[in-house]
C-alpha cells in the first residue's frame, strides 16, 4: 500500500500565494481549485486536504494577508519618539503593500477577501487599524476612541499613496515623496 503523500507548510504558502494573485486579479468568484492545483504544481486533493473547501482557502487567503500585515506592523520597534513611530507604521505599510501587492489586493482591492466574512474580516483587520490608533494616541497623549478620527485620516493617506505608488501613477523618487507628504499630512491631521 503506498504512503499518503503529506502536504507541508511549503506547499500551504506556495498555495496561498498563487491564490492570493487569482484573488487579487480576478476576485474571489474566480478562484477555483482545479485551476489553483495546476498553478501550484499539485493536486486539487492537496488543497482540500490543508483547507478543507473552497471557501475556507479564501478565508485562509484574507486571514494570510493581514496576518503578514500585522506582522510588518509588529517589526515596527517602539521607542521614545511617539511621532517617528507613527511614521515607521506608515512606513511599514508601504512596504508591505509593494512587498506583497497581491496580498495587499486581497485586504484592501475590489475582491474584499480580507473583509469578505461579516464575522471573521473586519475583527482580523480591527488588530492591524488598532495599532494605528494606538499610535496616534501616543502622539496626541490621548486615548483611543480620541484617536479613531486621526487614525482614519491618516490610514486614507497612506493607503492613497500606496494605491498611487502600486498604480505607477507617483514619479520617480516615490520613497521620497512618500515620506513628506506622510509628514505634512499627518501633521496637519494630528493638528486638526
Amino acid at each position: 500500500m503506498a504512503r499518503p503523500r503529506v502536504h507541508d507548510d511549503a506547499l500551504r504558502a506556495r498555495l496561498l500565494d498563487e491564490a492570493s494573485v487569482i484573488v487579487a486579479t480576478s476576485g474571489a468568484p474566480g478562484l477555483t481549485v482545479r485551476d489553483l492545483a495546476s498553478r501550484a504544481g499539485t493536486s486539487p486533493s492537496a488543497v482540500y486536504s490543508l483547507f478543507g473547501s473552497r471557501d475556507d482557502l479564501v478565508r485562509a487567503v484574507g486571514d494570510e494577508a493581514f496576518a503578514r500585515f500585522a506582522a510588518r506592523l509588529a517589526a515596527v520597534p517602539r521607542t521614545a519618539d511617539p511621532g517617528a513611530d507613527l511614521l515607521g507604521l506608515g512606513l511599514a505599510y508601504r512596504e508591505n503593500a509593494l512587498a506583497a501587492p497581491h496580498f495587499y489586493r486581497v485586504m484592501f482591492g475590489a475582491s474584499g477577501a480580507g473583509l469578505q466574512d461579516g464575522t471573521r474580516g473586519p475583527a482580523t483587520a480591527s488588530a492591524t487599524f488598532q495599532v494605528l490608533r494606538d499610535a496616534v494616541a501616543r502622539v496626541l497623549g490621548s486615548d483611543s476612541a480620541a484617536a479613531e478620527e486621526p487614525a482614519l485620516g491618516l490610514w486614507a493617506v497612506v493607503h492613497g499613496l500606496v494605491e498611487l505608488e502600486l498604480g505607477g501613477l507617483l514619479p520617480a523618487g516615490a520613497e521620497q515623496r512618500y515620506v513628506h507628504v506622510l509628514r505634512t499630512a499627518g501633521q496637519a491631521i494630528l493638528d486638526g
